[in-house]
């Protein structure tokens, strides 16, 4: 999800965080208080800042989680999901996108429109 959308799903986030610790995540970093905030990345001659929503770790390997929602801006949040995939392929980690019941049909259009079918998606 993007900045602008943070205050508006705070609940969604939080019960994402709980349904990956129940599956074995640990070492668990999100965008939320109370836990430690992620690794930013700045976009370089501009002022935005990409950060995913959550990254953990399982078996030994880094996931990085972003909640897909519908959003007032899907370009912006397009070109975020195509960069963390792009970062998760280069470092040699798994990039996954959440969703919850009344968004699938804006992740599925959105997946499709960008052409990422390779990203798995966790229904939740």
């Amino acid at each position: 999800m993007i900045t602008q959308d943070k205050s508006k799903y705070t609940d969604e986030l939080n019960h994402s965080i709980q349904y990956l610790e129940n599956l074995g995540y640990n070492n668990i970093k999100a965008d939320i208080e109370g836990y430690e905030s992620p690794k930013s990345y700045h976009k370089k001659g501009s002022d935005i800042d990409v950060t995913p929503d959550i990254v953990a770790e399982k078996e030994g390997r880094k996931h990085i989680f972003d909640l897909s929602l519908k959003s007032e801006k899907p370009r912006l949040l397009k070109s975020k999901w195509l960069f963390l995939n792009t970062l998760s392929q280069i470092k040699s980690y798994r990039f996954r996108l959440i969703t919850t019941r009344g968004h699938y049909k804006f992740t599925d259009e959105t997946i499709d429109d960008i052409n990422l079918d390779t990203v798995k998606l966790l229904k939740i």
